[in-house]
């Protein structure tokens, strides 16, 4: 038996352990939040309870294996509780690392670190309350625009015009390079807000685009048999806040206003050309300045620099070597010594950003830990030290690990919180107060019923 340390517990890290312990060796899970699940339990939108409620406990049946250790409130890499080369003295036989992508892409944009302007990876987190992000500033203005024409934006707009408690927008703008055949949504999706769309100045914007569409042989009359079902529907006042569309732009330049708060957004107006199958946005020398006073830009993710494994623009770098080896995208490789780094892998987003949802993760978990599987028949078992010694290093630091015992007690508080508060489920959006919980917890009587 072999131990290896899978870093990040979000599906993919979840899933490989899963797969790597069930074969006989030994896993340890660090992980940089309190609690597991990553993006399935802070990505997917805060009310589909029941698909939350489902991964929750296939994660929790993954953590009960007696193979499989759990360290909680410990992010890994350069600045943070735990070095990559720290990590690595604890002498694993394998490094499997499933980080997500939680760095943040650039717009590269003047004014773009402009007030009210947030990253949708950011903003989701925000909403579903991931400390520290849900007790930072992301206030929105009354005029907000969504850049992006995915699943994410129809998210963050589900959010702002239904869900968000402090019901401070009055439009949300969703702002697209491309035209209104290239939408990315899910029709269930944009169900949700189906009701906010202002039909009238959605007409308005297939008038302004229609001659562009045309001429890449898109016929404008059957909107309503692709992307936009809605339109075969009677149109009906919209409910407020309103939906709106701005089709075959790209932002170009953010204008702050006195306060230093997003004002205005100069976008760059776009025409289509074919490519392939589909079409491609090309920009124009015509630009138009638009009013808005928050933008959120959902413009695909990056891997974070800051782990410390070999990066190039927005990814760790792979083994380059796939057309002989077929493991070789999930092999971490060093450029500068020209060799694959041992023993090392990345699984999940951290492996391909923005790369599918929970299935695909899970997917693309599993094949890289049969590579892992395969890896640690050819190496002889190292002295790995013990989750105990690997406890106590990191204890002496005063920094307060949460481990699976941890997990279930901090389970059960917020179980108990959500029944006396009537909800479907309840969590807390701060560190130290999910480490008091637990710490309550674990000093609370038993009583005759437990």
């Amino acid at each position: 038996m072999k131990v290896v340390f899978v870093v990040g517990a979000g599906p993919a890290g979840l899933y490989a352990a899963q797969k790597i312990a069930r074969a006989g060796h030994e896993v340890v899970i660090f992980n940089r939040d309190i609690k597991p699940g990553g993006l399935a339990e802070y990505g997917i939108y805060p009310t589909k309870e029941k698909m939350k409620g489902g991964l929750r406990k296939q994660f929790a049946k993954i953590l009960a294996l007696p193979q499989v250790s759990y360290f909680g409130h410990l992010p890994v890499g350069e600045g943070y509780a735990l070095h990559l080369n720290e990590l690595r003295e604890f002498n694993p036989a394998a490094l499997v690392f499933s980080v997500g992508a939680q760095g943040t892409k650039e717009l590269g944009l003047p004014g773009e670190h402009s007030k009210g302007v947030y990253s949708a990876k950011d903003f989701v987190f925000f909403y579903n309350q991931l400390p520290p992000f849900s007790s930072q500033d992301f206030s929105t203005g009354k005029r907000v625009a969504i850049v992006g024409m995915g699943n994410v934006a129809i998210d963050i707009a589900h959010w702002l015009l239904v869900d968000d408690p402090h019901h401070s927008a009055e439009e949300v703008t969703i702002v697209a390079r491309r035209g209104p055949f290239e939408a990315k949504f899910d029709e269930k999706e944009f169900d949700y807000v189906a009701a906010h769309l202002d039909r009238r100045a959605f007409d308005e914007e297939l008038r302004r685009v229609k001659e562009k569409v045309t001429a890449v042989g898109q016929d404008i009359t059957k909107l309503s048999e692709t992307t936009f079902p809605i339109l075969a529907k009677p149109a009906v006042d919209a409910k407020k806040p309103v939906l709106k569309f701005r089709f075959m732009c790209s932002a170009k330049e953010i204008i702050p206003g006195p306060s230093g708060r997003i004002e205005k957004l100069v976008v760059t107006e776009n025409i289509l050309v074919p490519k392939g199958e589909t079409t491609a946005a090309k920009a124009t020398d015509q630009t138009t300045t638009l009013d808005f006073d928050t933008m959120i830009f959902a413009i695909g993710d990056a891997a974070d620099p800051k782990v410390g494994l070999p990066f190039s623009k927005d990814s760790y770098i792979t083994n380059p070597d796939v057309a002989t080896n077929e493991y070789a995208a999930y092999e971490v490789f060093d450029p500068a010594a020209g060799k694959v780094v041992p023993g090392t892998f990345v699984v999940g987003w951290a492996r391909k950003a923005s790369e599918g949802l929970v299935g695909v993760a899970r997917f693309d978990a599993e094949k890289g830990a049969g590579h892992v599987l395969e890896y640690l028949e050819r190496v002889s078992e190292p002295k790995t030290a013990t989750p105990a010694e690997i406890a106590r290093r990191i204890e002496r630091t005063g920094r307060q690990l949460v481990d699976k015992a941890g997990i279930d007690l901090l389970g059960r508080v917020e179980a108990a919180e959500a029944q006396k508060r009537g909800l479907p489920s309840f969590k807390f959006a701060d560190d130290e107060k999910m480490l008091a919980a637990i710490a309550q917890e674990r000093t609370a009587p038993v009583s005759a019923d437990d």
